[in-house]
């Protein structure tokens, strides 16, 4: 890179400022893409164990032959990525609330380039997820009511930590129980957190789902020297034991 620091886009949202640019990370001799919201650094691709186990952990226990799942909040697309390199996903419905960042992957400038809006099993809907989730028509606007057999949700910083507090409706028992109407019977949830387990959110999340478990992801930051623990939250409708 010809530049130590790099300003991709810049774009005025109804959230505020969306930066996305890319900057050189001595110590860990690469490039990093990061997008910033109002100062506030919202994602990255400088550590993507957690993003990729969002899809991983889940898609280990899905049962159904051609799963249909939804991802909330595309990023930088590592979750969405992970679901579609499963082949037998039959389709994936991502649904993001920026529309720049829908933009940056069909133009192709993320590190993942243009291979989500590429692929023929994904679609990008533009929307709110947590209003979707909480409404009676759910994710897709031209099948009210669809269920599908997983719903993968990465937006907010952990289950008490939102972006914009009218999230917040979604993580209480009627939330979650709303939630449960979206998923076939088969279904599981999938929660990324920031932070580590909270037995709070998991008893509440049991009370919802026939299982629920809370899986740790552990990773080295070389930057902090040492290692960093965040979560991926499962609710599943049916329990295999």
């Amino acid at each position: 890179m010809a530049h130590m620091f790099e300003e991709l886009d810049y774009r005025q949202t109804q959230l505020g400022e969306l930066i996305l640019r890319r900057r050189r990370v001595l110590a860990l001799d690469r490039d990093v893409v990061e997008v910033i919201l109002n100062d506030e650094h919202l994602m990255s691709d400088m550590f993507t164990a957690s993003e990729i186990a969002l899809a991983r952990l889940p898609m280990e226990r899905m049962t159904s032959d051609a799963p249909d799942i939804v991802v909330g909040g595309l990023g930088l697309g590592y979750t969405a990525d992970a679901v579609l390199a499963h082949d037998h996903v039959r389709s994936l419905t991502v649904v993001e609330y920026l529309a720049p960042i829908i933009e940056w992957h069909r133009a192709g400038i993320l590190p993942l380039g243009a291979k989500l809006a590429e692929s023929p099993r994904c679609t990008f809907a533009e929307g709110d997820f947590f209003a979707l989730a909480l409404g009676d028509a759910g994710f897709d606007a031209g099948q009210p009511g669809r269920r599908f057999d997983g719903i993968f949700l990465d937006i907010d910083h952990s289950p008490d930590f939102h972006l914009n507090p009218s999230h917040a409706a979604l993580y209480s028992d009627d939330g979650l129980a709303r939630l449960t109407r979206h998923l076939t019977g088969q279904g599981i949830f999938a929660l990324w957190s920031n932070d580590p387990p909270d037995e709070a959110f998991l008893s509440r999340l049991g009370a919802h789902f026939a299982r629920a478990s809370a899986e740790e992801v552990t990773f080295f930051n070389p930057l902090l020297e040492e290692d960093c623990v965040q979560t991926v939250y499962l609710g599943m409708m049916e329990n295999p034991d």
